[in-house]
Order: C-alpha cells, then structure tokens, then sequence
C-alpha cells in the first residue's frame, strides 16, 4: 500500500527542489518525482547562479530558509559582484559553480530532509475527482495519493530540440519528455503555449587556447551567497575568459540560415528576449561586426567549458566552422553542439498570488511552467509554492510578498498580473523599489517573518540579529560621534576630498562620495575598537552600514512612496465581480479584469490596458 503524502511535487529541477524542501521543513509530508535522480537541480545551461537581480534573488531565497544559496556556496568555484561602479541598488553577486557538486549537494540537501521521500518516474497524469486534485499517475503506473500537487515540469512538457532540421523529443539532452499533463490540463480549461530556449556548444577545454583571450577572475575578496555562512568559503577561483565573434564567424553561422529552425517555421515559438540565440543577434544587431563571448567552467576538475553567448539551434557542422573562427577557439573540439527546445508552459494569470490555480484548489505552478527563464526565478517560485501549499494544508494564512518586500514579490505580482509573451527574466528595472530590495540587506527585510513562520533556523535567526544589532551599533556611533579636524585632515587630503575646519558628526564624512567607511577605521581608534568586536562577516556588515548611512535619504523616500502606494493594496476587490457590467470603463480593461480577476485596486492598477481613469471608476463604484 502506498503511502498518502500531503503534497506531491512534480519535478526536482530548481523549482521543484526548493518546493519540496520548504514544505517539508515546514511539516508536510512531501513525494518529489523525478525523471532522474542523478541530475536533480540540474543546470542545464550555464553553470552559474545569481547575476543581475537574479543574485538578490538567491539571498531572498536564502533569508527566507531556502537551499539555493547553500548549495552554490558549497559549489562555487569563482565569485564576482557586478555592477559594483554603479550605486548599491545595483550590486549583484554572481558564482560560477561546478554543476556537478551544485546537483550533488543538492541532492544530498535533499536525503537529509526527514519528511521528503524520493521517487524516479514520469507524471502522466493528475487524478483530479470533483475537480480537487487527488495526486498523480506515472509512466511505471504507480498511483500517489495527496492533498496538493505543485508541477515544476521545467522544459520537459512536450519538449522537442532542434539542431538544424534534427528534431529530437526530450526535455533536455538525452532526457525525454514528459507527455500528457497539458493535453489533461487543457480539456480541464487551462491556456496552454509554446516557449523556447535554447543553450550553446560544450567544449574540450584541451582544445582551446586562453593565451588569445581576456582572463575575468574572480573578485580578490570573495563573498559567500548564504547568510548562514559566517567565515569565507571559496579558494582557489578558476578564471573565465572573453573572447569575441567576428565577421567571419558571422558568415559561417549565416550559410545555415537557409536550414535553420529558427528562420524556416519549424521553430514557431518565442524565444527569451535577453538571451538570444547567436543567430538571432545577427539578424537584431545586423550593425554590429562582434559579439561579446564568455568561456566558463563547467567545474573546478573536468575540462569541458560553457561557450556563454553562443547559443544555437543551427546544425552541428554550421556551428563547428564558426566556432573555429573565433579567436582562441580555432582548433577546439565540441563535446556536443548548441540546441533549441520548445516546450509547453501555462498563462501565468491563471494563478493566484501564492502560485495555486484558479481552476484547481490545491494545484500549484511553479518555474519553467509558468512562462519563466532561468534557475534563479523558478527556484523562487518553487520556494513560495511550497511556503503556500503546506499553510492552505493546515489552516493557516497565506504568504505573500509584496513589490516592495522582495524581489521574488516583483517576480509573482508581474506573472500573475500581467501574464507573459516571453520567457520572463528579472532585472533590477523590473523593480520600482530596487534601493529597498538590495542583495546586502535581503536578510533584514525577510529572516524575521520566515522565522515566525516556522521555516528560517534558529541559527539563521540568530545571525540576522547580530547583524541587526551591529548594524544599529555602527550607524548610531556615526550620528553621536564628533572627529576633530587634527585627527582626519591628512586622510581626508590623501582621498582627495575637503579638509574640515571645525569637529564634525562622522555621519557627515561617510555621506561625501570619496569616503568609504573602511577609510574611517583607520582614522578613529575609537571605532576601529568597535569594528574589532565584530567577530562574524565583518567586511558585508560595515558594507551593509555604509550603504544605509550614504542612502538613507533616498531610503526613506522611496519607503515613504511604497507606504503610499500601499494603501491601494489595502483596498480589496471581490474575486466574483462582474466586470462586464462597469460600462463606464474600456471594453479592454473589461476583458482584462473579468479574466485576470484582481484582488485589490493596486493590483488592478498594475494591469496592462488598465487607465487611472477605470480606477477612478472601480473607486468610486465602492464608494471612495
């Protein structure tokens, strides 16, 4: 007899991972299903986690007690904060990591977790009775029996790859699709679609000649990505390289247009937007003569490397000829050429905000599925995912994140409000609140309310009060604390910046653009005592203090605008509204509101085809 489980999750990639994990930390009783075993958490595409937004992504999950940045510190061999010469709003912390170690690590996460059971199948099919799910049925015909499911299906929904006109039905190199589950959900009255991604050449690192490229190392200082992780992990960093197309490349890459999927219909899927396969950039940017090019790593021992910028679904003798055009690469040998995959995801805007369907009580969507690219994105999905099911499963309130609470706030609010037309991938200008949801400070805004739900550690907690109470430590020394013009003048001079006249609050030093907080601790003995006592991430958490002090005027003002903005969140819509009958409002914002049935104004607001106009009418209409 098998055994009920509380929640079945569909699939171990990222999403999946982190659903499962979250619910059953939480206390649900959770089935992963995977295809398989040995590649859970896969990462499919390039072996690095984190990016623009995508690295204040990973630290949310991380502060709110998921895996992700536990296992990328474990497997990261180069780290890197980019944007760091624009202000902090921007800073994203970046790891290559060894994908082999990443789903290893993962894995064993997983075995670890004593309510989560593991099973190697395929989902066919759901067993929906009275239109409540009940569980699902698998290839080898095992029935499981649950009180929710949540599908992470990745790639693998009638995945199809193309190289040239070599079609293969899998949901990833040598691993086959999954059938079934969109024909069922369709009948069911879901809106289903087509995406596509597509991923580069692996090379034999053997083959290649760095000597001809740009080395990119890792940062002198580098950082980890968990808050749990008090003292320095990575050693020993392995060095990308950049390398460029040239118009030679082009016109090698071009002959195959003729037979490529991309351009001959075969392929009638969209594609992301911000990573464009190699041949789309040629026909997009037909002025450019070059194209940036990263060899990375696929881990810390093996020799095969990622060919970053270069992904195609052109045939493989196209995509070898170019490749020996490129500067360094002229000899190199591929493991296996580039590829497209089309594969099927669902409208976003048939989910609620805590990622259940709106036509299924207790079916979740997370990742891939719901129309997104990248770990990082469905890794957050998955972790809400299972927050939600596992408190809808016991009685408890939902747990939303807000636009300005979180990144991953911004990532669910704009699938389930605005749908998609494109594979979804965040950035910092997706975010109105950006200044506010900073990588450096994801603990302070989320350790606390995950604690209180029971899913951060004690250990994790403990850490974010330290933090905390050092924080406040260092910026109420800089606003009580004087420092006389004898004492600083000959290092403010050394920094280029004015010499004071008269003693001064710290405060007004750290505020001038040349003054960083690392110069005032050799300046004032009296605070390098203080910064002495920080015994655990002393660099990120005077960064931390430097940040808040240097922008706290921009701080407050952006919090006031989203205190604001909020009060249209507060008020709330009824889900069974007849928007039909509002004929003072477009016909478009109607249809839009009747389909995606917000449930708030602010919500509402955020709506494509909605004008402030039909608010004012939605208000008035409730009486405001």
């Amino acid at each position: 007899m098998l055994p009920i489980y509380d929640i079945i999750v569909v699939g171990a990639g990222h999403a999946g991972s982190e659903a499962a994990a979250t619910a059953a930390n939480l206390g649900s009783k959770v089935l992963l299903i995977t295809i398989d075993m040995t590649k859970i958490a896969q990462m499919s595409c390039n072996p690095a986690m984190g990016g623009i937004a995508k690295g204040q992504i990973i630290r949310e999950i991380d502060a709110l007690g998921g895996y992700s940045a536990i296992v990328t510190d474990k497997s990261m061999i180069q780290f890197r904060m980019l944007n760091c010469s624009k202000g902090p709003a921007m800073w994203s912390p970046r790891a290559q990591c060894d994908r082999m170690v990443f789903s290893e690590e993962w894995r064993k996460a997983l075995e670890s977790i004593k309510n989560l059971d593991l099973f190697q199948d395929t989902v066919s099919e759901l067993i929906i009775e009275d239109n409540i799910i009940k569980g699902v049925v698998t290839d080898l015909g095992f029935r499981f029996y649950s009180k929710a499911v949540i599908l992470t299906n990745g790639t693998f929904l009638n995945g199809l790859m193309h190289i040239g006109h070599k079609q293969v039905r899998g949901g990833r190199i040598s691993e086959p699709s999954s059938y079934g589950l969109t024909e069922q959900l369709i009948k069911r009255g879901f809106k289903a679609g087509r995406m596509k991604t597509g991923t580069p050449a692996r090379l034999d690192g053997r083959t290649i000649d760095f000597s001809k490229m740009d080395e990119q190392k890792g940062d002198e200082q580098p950082q980890n990505f968990s808050f749990l992780h008090t003292e320095p992990i990575l050693k020993n960093q392995r060095s990308c390289f950049i390398t460029y197309t040239n118009l030679k490349v082009h016109e090698k890459l071009k002959t195959g247009f003729k037979n490529s999927p991309m351009f001959d219909g075969t392929i009638k899927s969209i594609g992301p937007r911000y990573c464009p396969s190699i041949e789309t950039k040629l026909v997009t940017f037909s002025d450019k003569d070059k194209h940036q090019l990263f060899l990375e790593p696929e881990g810390r021992e093996t020799i095969e490397f990622y060919l970053n910028g270069f992904a195609s679904s052109l045939s493989w003798d196209v995509q070898l000829s170019a490749i020996h055009e490129i500067k360094g690469l002229e000899n190199a040998k591929i493991f296996r050429p580039g590829y497209a995959i089309e594969y099927d995801y669902f409208d976003p805007t048939q989910l609620n905000h805590t990622l259940e369907t709106k036509l299924i009580p207790n079916l979740y969507f997370a990742g891939q599925i719901n129309g997104t690219t990248g770990y990082e994105e469905a890794a957050a999905q998955g972790l809400m995912a299972g927050i939600n099911a596992h408190l809808k499963l016991t009685n408890k309130n939902e747990f939303l994140l807000s636009r300005d609470d979180a990144y991953i706030g911004v990532l669910i609010d704009d699938l389930v409000t605005k749908g998609v037309d494109e594979p979804y991938r965040m950035f910092t200008s997706r975010a109105e609140y950006r200044i506010l949801l900073r990588q450096d400070n994801a603990d302070l805004r989320l350790t606390e309310r995950a604690y209180s739900l029971g899913l951060a550690s004690k250990q994790r907690y403990q850490n974010y009060i330290y933090k905390k109470q050092k924080l406040e430590k260092i910026i109420d020394f800089f606003k009580t604390q004087s420092i006389k013009p004898d004492v600083v003048n000959s290092k403010l001079q050394v920094l280029n910046t004015t010499p004071i006249k008269q003693s001064v609050k710290l405060i007004n030093l750290i505020l001038r653009p040349q003054v960083n907080i690392f110069n005032i601790i050799d300046a004032v003995p009296e605070f390098k005592s203080l910064v002495d006592e920080i015994i655990y991430n002393r660099r990120n958490i005077l960064s931390a203090a430097e940040i808040a002090m240097k922008y706290s005027g921009y701080i407050q003002r952006e919090q006031q605008i989203a205190n604001k903005l909020k009060r249209l969140e507060n008020v709330k819509l009824k889900v069974d509204t007849d928007y039909s009958k509002f004929l003072s409002i477009s016909t478009e914002a109607r249809q839009k509101l009747d389909k995606i049935k917000p449930k708030s104004i602010g919500q509402a607001s955020r709506i494509s085809g909605i004008s402030p106009s039909d608010i004012n009418v939605l208000l008035v209409a409730m009486g405001r």
